[in-house]
């Protein structure tokens, strides 16, 4: 869980461009907080980089970055840097509940990829009620959390604080990610455990069904 956001330090590393930006526009003005923030986001997918952690963690960090800032340059707002990430906070809060809803949920689609649950029978996993009814819980969650993300952030822009949309941000990040991630695993192991459970009885007595001669 924790390496996929590359460890500890990953959740620190995320924070710095967007501490940065907020801390050298209230000194410098938006230019320049714009220029401190791309280059830190720039030097930090470089040392990521050297650490040799994933390319796509180090590039994905500096693109939301770029993209952050090139909206924060065009609306000629220090607020504007948020607007990106309250945008796909919605976009992905949609997509969760879709999701859920058309019986599909994406935590489902992405653990069974990365981890397939062994079956005895052929059954998928959105057709078996215990783990769907699990992987709808841990999607619910994650869809609850980025609604909040949005909710929260868009009422701070609407009053422009620029500064509790910076801590918004960072407290409403990686925190709830890892929470959510841990709810994740707390009820799709327990489905998982019952439903291999289920194929041991199920096997169980599959073998002892043998047919018996008489004399």
């Amino acid at each position: 869980m924790l390496s996929s956001i590359g460890g500890w330090t990953g959740t620190v590393i995320a924070a710095v461009p967007t501490v940065v930006f907020v801390v050298v526009d209230s000194v410098a003005g938006l230019r320049a907080a714009i220029g401190a923030a791309v280059g830190s986001a720039l030097l930090l997918a470089l040392y990521r980089l050297a650490r040799r952690q994933s390319v796509q963690q180090a590039l994905s960090g500096l693109l939301g970055v770029l993209i952050a800032s090139l909206i924060a340059g065009r609306t000629g707002h220090a607020k504007g840097y948020f607007l990106y990430g309250i945008w796909t906070s919605f976009l992905y809060g949609g997509a969760f509940t879709l999701s859920i809803l058309v019986r599909r949920p994406v935590v489902g689609w992405v653990w069974e990829f990365l981890d397939p649950t062994p079956r005895v029978d052929a059954r998928p996993w959105y057709r078996t009620r215990g783990l769907l009814a699990a992987y709808a819980a841990a999607t619910s969650v994650g869809a609850l959390i980025f609604f909040a993300r949005g909710v929260v952030q868009l009422t701070l822009f609407d009053h422009n604080q620029t500064g509790w949309l910076a801590f918004a941000r960072i407290a409403m990040g990686y925190p709830l990610y890892i929470a959510a991630i841990g709810f994740g695993f707390l009820v799709v192991n327990r489905a998982r455990r019952r439903l291999r459970a289920l194929d041991s009885v199920d096997s169980v007595d599959d073998g002892s069904a043998q047919p018996t001669q008489t004399d």
